[in-house]
């Protein structure tokens, strides 16, 4: 990862809710930890001057990825919000 400082903007209300599946669950924070990665290279990939060089359908392909793992982790925060 080259910026693990990257702010995950989406999630940033839930950070505290996120910290606690992490511990919790070791699937959560795989999970996450897979997302924080795929978005981390994705910014890299669309911010490079090299991009240009990447094909459409992979970077749709980490699109889509990384849209999957959203939306598991919103289904995650929206269970454990209602369990508590």
């Amino acid at each position: 990862m080259k910026n693990s400082n990257r702010p995950y903007r989406k999630f940033l209300p839930q950070q505290k809710k996120i910290e606690e599946l992490e511990k919790s669950s070791s699937r959560f924070k795989r999970i996450y930890s897979e997302y924080e990665w795929m978005s981390d290279e994705l910014w890299d990939m669309e911010s490079n001057e090299t991009a240009e060089s990447i094909p459409d359908d992979f970077i749709n392909a980490i699109k889509l990825q990384t849209s999957y793992l959203e939306d598991e982790i919103e289904d995650w925060l929206v269970q454990d919000g209602k369990s508590t």
